[in-house]
């Protein structure tokens, strides 16, 4: 039973913006805006600094390979040390290897002609504009430089896991925005559970058909496993959906579910999708508590993100 006295007990203020403001004081100023998408990313940071100076909480981020593409990359690297585990997709590792190589990503335009980019030999993501050669070729030549330095290691294994062999990719790559590298530095573990899903994948395939190495998927799921059964307090920041997202709630059902989440989305619920569903669907499948601090945030995480990690101080 609602109380109108509770549902009108926060009346809306106006932003006053001021020059020179910082983004701390700009997001202050919206804490009672009222209204939209605006007010889920107040929510949501309040949300996340809470759930970061849970000294229990283990935390979780999230995200897909799209945004890697972009200069959203280095945000990402840079948030890689405020979390316990992150969680991603194959294209991430294309992705993040391929510009850690050299590889020179452009800005395009979604109205581009494909069929005349295709004749030329660039790809587009969106509107970002991809040579081929500075995907394809500069990601296969730095896998066979990590993996021919990794196997002449002498603690060589021969089975790996995909996190530990992410984790071998991380010490070796040399830049400093690359998101493995700032995972390895930080001691961060990067799960990737669709791993032969992309570039990366063929990569591996390729290599173990010559070489003694096998890949070891369901050992990570081991360690999610016993994550999930370990931890008592668990969060995330979810940036976009599909795998990356699901197989973050998917293992934490197992504890009773998420006690923070945040997620940052572009995608309908009506279609009945898993990057759609708005986080209290989660709550139905005991994969958020019932009583878990979440918010699900509408919009493009290119914009919604620098300034959530900028008024966290995430840097």
């Amino acid at each position: 039973m609602y109380s109108k006295k509770e549902l009108l007990a926060k009346p809306v203020r106006d932003i006053r913006l001021k020059k020179g403001m910082k983004v701390s004081d700009l997001i202050s100023s919206m804490d009672r805006m009222g209204g939209f998408s605006g007010q889920h990313m107040v929510e949501g940071i309040g949300i996340l600094e809470r759930m970061l100076k849970d000294k229990k909480s283990y935390n979780f981020l999230s995200f897909t390979a799209d945004l890697v593409s972009t200069g959203l990359r280095g945000v990402l690297a840079d948030g890689v040390k405020h979390f316990d585990a992150i969680m991603t997709t194959c294209g991430t590792l294309d992705h993040d290897i391929a510009r850690a190589a050299g590889g020179v990503y452009s800005m395009g335009s979604f109205g581009a002609d494909d069929t005349e980019l295709h004749k030329i030999g660039v790809y587009r993501l969106g509107n970002v504009f991809i040579e081929n050669e500075q995907y394809g070729m500069e990601l296969e030549k730095e896998f066979n430089r990590i993996m021919a330095d990794i196997a002449k290691a002498p603690d060589y294994k021969k089975v790996y896991s995909p996190s530990e062999l992410l984790y071998e990719f991380g010490k070796r790559i040399g830049d400093p925005h690359s998101i493995l590298r700032q995972a390895y530095l930080h001691k961060v573990p990067v799960f990737c559970p669709g791993i032969v899903d992309g570039a990366f994948g063929t990569q591996l395939t390729i290599y173990a058909q010559d070489h003694d190495f096998r890949l070891d998927i369901l050992r990570d799921e081991h360690i999610l496993s016993d994550i999930s059964f370990d931890q008592k307090v668990t969060g995330a920041l979810m940036v976009g959906g599909g795998i990356s997202k699901h197989h973050v709630i998917w293992w934490n059902q197992f504890k009773g579910g998420l006690d923070y989440a945040v997620y940052i989305t572009t995608s309908s619920q009506f279609d009945g999708s898993l990057s759609g569903a708005r986080l209290t669907e989660a709550v139905s499948w005991g994969k958020i508590k019932e009583k878990a601090k979440y918010t699900t945030i509408d919009g493009d995480a290119t914009i919604i993100l620098p300034i959530m990690f900028s008024a966290l101080d995430i840097v």
